[in-house]
């Protein structure tokens, strides 16, 4: 008796579909670019993740109308490009100057307008070398 061979094929072409859409992911990416300050005014149009280091205190109350205020300047490149942000939501608790942050948003009338919640800070120790042993 001799089985059908309709398992086989619904099997290879269910497979073929998930590497088709992984091949599609990491190829097109996440669509939201990562950049920093001094590439901003290239992406006037849509939202951007910005990725900077914060410059000095922060002002505001980001749970208030008016948000949370700080600047962001280059981390690699040219560190005197800096831009104002205007955020308002949950704040990470590592959040503070010298900090390198993520925030995705878009930029309007030379502020950039943030996400609700959408900053998070990235942790330096990950990101250092490690330190070598004497």
């Amino acid at each position: 008796m001799r089985r059908s061979p309709a398992r086989l094929v619904i099997a290879l072409s269910v497979a073929a579909v998930l590497a088709v859409f992984i091949l599609y992911t990491s190829v097109a990416g996440a669509g939201t670019p990562q950049i920093q300050p001094s590439d901003l005014a290239r992406h006037q149009a849509g939202d951007v993740m910005l990725v900077g280091r914060v410059v000095g205190a922060a002002t505001g109350d980001a749970h208030a109308s008016g948000g949370l205020h700080f600047v962001l300047r280059n981390v690699q490149g040219d560190k005197s490009v800096t831009v104002p942000v205007s955020y308002s939501g949950t704040v990470p608790d590592l959040f503070r100057a010298g900090r390198e942050v993520v925030v995705e948003g878009s930029l309007h009338n030379g502020t950039f307008v943030a996400k609700p919640g959408s900053l998070s800070t990235k942790c330096p120790s990950k990101y250092a070398p490690a330190k070598k042993s004497t």
